[in-house]
């Protein structure tokens, strides 16, 4: 691992936001006067920005996700998760999507009062809202603002359809909301487990759950009657793919119903972030992922392709998805998640359904 490796991140520099028609940088000369005078020349530290948005319910126009509509409490994410393709959005915001993503997170304290207007307006249909289509709810400013909580208990209050993705254990105290809202048939939850190596874990993912924690989370939920999809994304050639069959093995064990995946690809500003990244910490294997993670999208490292982009093609990609089908044959046979039931909330909120 390289000696200037910035601990408890993922990005290892702060990357130019492609909006903005100047840029800075950081010259020798100041860090010299700086470790002259002893004093830091970056202090590493998370800064956390209230924003007043006027929705918060999102539509999902890609036809690759598995959703149709998404929220998302916080914007940018202290997991610090090196591969996140939520990093470009965050430029939208005025910031960076290297250090600036992790270490400058906007919360919305009005979002379950806005969640609340989005799912009584006259004609929403009850449709699935997934928390976390871009960063995650249960990150951890979430253990001291309860955002994600207090959007838990409107959605339980009109028994309305919800999805969860996380890679956070944080989702296990709200397990007395879960509960409720699984004898309705209204939730389910996405736990992302991207390794079981927790030394992989902790270079790919800093400030996320450990891999035990994650695993605990998984069996604690299911153990609890709420279906649990685990997500394997991305998939990383020669980083993680050699994982794909005991790591299925291990959550199905668990109890989860199912194990989704994507393909590595390194959209708009990832790839300069992944790229510096992978220099500092795996310098031996960093040219061969490059690579590989290229001929999985025809020479490149993205993809926009829809349809193609999150599963890749070529030989690697091939085999990744042949092995996930043959683990999911031999370990989730018969297994799978049911349609969440939106009858509840449409007859909360319109009562007069029940005379037809």
């Amino acid at each position: 691992m390289s000696a200037d490796f910035l601990k408890g991140r993922g990005a290892q520099k702060n990357i130019h936001n492609r909006f903005f028609e100047n840029s800075h940088e950081v010259l020798d000369e100041y860090l010299n006067f700086c470790e002259a005078e002893g004093e830091e020349t970056d202090k590493n530290k998370t800064n956390y920005i209230e924003v007043f948005p006027k929705t918060f319910v999102n539509k999902v126009d890609s036809p690759d996700v598995g959703m149709g509509f998404s929220a998302n409490p916080y914007q940018g994410c202290e997991h610090g998760c090196v591969y996140c393709y939520a990093r470009n959005s965050h430029e939208y915001w005025g910031y960076g999507a290297g250090l600036d993503f992790e270490r400058n997170i906007l919360f919305k304290k009005n979002a379950p009062q806005l969640l609340e207007e989005k799912i009584t307006s006259k004609n929403w249909q009850g449709n699935t809202i997934i928390f976390s289509g871009n960063t995650d709810c249960y990150q951890p400013l979430e253990r001291k603002l309860q955002i994600t909580r207090k959007c838990l208990e409107v959605m339980l209050k009109w028994k309305h359809p919800t999805g969860i993705i996380t890679k956070n254990s944080l989702i296990l105290r709200d397990l007395d909301i879960l509960k409720e809202m699984t004898k309705l048939n209204i939730i389910s939850a996405n736990i992302s487990i991207t390794s079981l190596s927790e030394d992989t874990r902790r270079l790919l993912e800093p400030r996320t759950a450990s891999i035990k924690q994650r695993l605990k989370t998984v069996e604690t939920l299911s153990e609890n009657g709420i279906p649990v999809r685990v997500m394997m994304a991305p998939i990383i050639p020669s980083l993680n793919s050699h994982e794909i069959l005991p790591l299925v093995k291990k959550v199905a064990e668990l109890g989860a119903v199912d194990v989704g995946y994507t393909i590595v690809r390194l959209n708009g500003q990832i790839a300069e972030i992944f790229k510096d990244w992978a220099s500092k910490t795996i310098p031996d294997k960093a040219e061969r992922i490059l690579n590989q993670i290229a001929e999985c999208h025809g020479g490149n490292l993205n993809d926009s392709q829809w349809g193609r982009r999150m599963k890749g093609e070529g030989t690697i990609s091939e085999q990744v998805k042949d092995t996930m089908a043959i683990a999911k044959k031999k370990y989730l046979k018969d297994r799978k998640i049911e349609p969440l039931d939106a009858s509840h909330f449409l007859q909360l909120k319109n009562p007069q359904m029940k005379l037809f």
